[in-house]
Parts: C-alpha cells; structure tokens; sequence
C-alpha cells in the first residue's frame, strides 16, 4: 500500500495547515489527537495552541514567506 503524501502549507497571513496522516507530539512526545487535516497556530495568539484558533485574523497578523 502506498503512503498518502502529506502536505504542509504556510497560509499568508495565517496559519500552518497540514493535510494527510501525521502524528503531532508535544515536547516530551505525548501525542495530540488529530485528523488528517488541521491547522497551526503561527501568529503566536491561539488561545488553543497549537492549534489555530482564527485570532490572527483578529489581530492582523501579516506574513507570506516564499519558498526560494
């Protein structure tokens, strides 16, 4: 069987948002439960980090990096 591929997009102005079956740890790898697709807190502000709660919309964060 072949392993679907998983993809991780950098929103502009926004989150991480990952597709595709992962596992995501936390620093002493305890495991979260998670989809196959979900997004990353990046701005900094969730109030349910790791995960992206929608905040840097509210706050106006800006970012686009661009792979080079």
């Amino acid at each position: 069987m072949e392993q679907e591929k998983v993809t991780i997009k950098i929103n502009d102005n926004g989150s991480i948002r990952v597709n595709g079956e992962v596992e995501l740890v936390d620093g002493v790898g305890d495991k979260y439960q998670v989809g196959s697709t979900f997004s990353l807190c990046r701005c900094g502000q969730s109030e349910k980090k790791p995960f992206c709660d929608g905040t840097h919309k509210k706050i106006n964060f800006e970012s686009a990096p661009r792979a080079k």
